[in-house]
């Protein structure tokens, strides 16, 4: 079973597992620290089932807007029925590493919870760099840090056994060569947090 045939799979199961008190706790802390503003125009990469959309509307308001993708099916499909009473929450199917998008018409990407699953990284961070706007602001989070994800992904003997999050220097050097500039890494425990700007 390969990564895209896995998260199709467990989609459904996903969405109860871990939509939880605690983890809508933790966003509702966590989300503001991504420095959005009203207005904004949002990509969520990956979004997976949609849990970061509630958090981002109220970030960005009424005026702002997002877009929420995924290359899978049945993300896709419940994200959309979760989403669809928002108008102003756009979702497609659609995987990161492929064109499909606007260039430079975001001004923020979020990556909740996904890099670590994205095969070829340098290749959709050139490609997240070319979607954003001038200075536009990438983010890069996740609820466990770059360890707890490694220990976390070897409990499993599924496709995403060998997926993390890559080491402070390799990131910032990935980052560089697609094109951003300022990057800040949060990493502790229950957490992670990399910030970074279009150059």
């Amino acid at each position: 079973m390969n990564r895209k045939a896995y998260f199709n799979k467990v989609a459904g199961i996903g969405d109860k597992k871990y939509r939880t008190p605690q983890l809508e706790s933790f966003l509702m802390n966590f989300v503001p620290l991504f420095g959005l503003k009203t207005g904004q125009n949002i990509l969520d990469a990956g979004t997976g089932t949609g849990i970061l959309i509630p958090y981002l509307i109220n970030a960005v308001g009424p005026s702002g807007s997002i877009t929420a993708i995924d290359y899978t099916e049945n993300m896709v499909k419940i994200c959309s029925t979760k989403s669809s009473h928002l108008k102003n929450v756009s979702v497609k199917l659609q995987d990161i590493e492929e064109p499909g998008l606007p260039l430079r018409h975001y001004d923020t990407i979020t990556c909740f919870g996904i890099f670590p699953h994205i095969v070829d990284k340098k290749k959709a961070l050139r490609h997240m760099n070319q979607l954003l706007k001038s200075k536009g602001k990438l983010i890069i989070a996740h609820a466990l840090s770059s360890s707890e994800i490694r220990m976390h992904h070897k409990i499993t003997t599924s496709p995403v056994f060998y997926d993390a999050l890559p080491e402070k220097h390799e990131m910032e050097w990935l980052l560089k060569k697609a094109g951003f500039v300022n990057f800040r890494i949060e990493d502790e425990p229950g957490r992670y947090l990399c910030t970074s700007t279009k150059l």
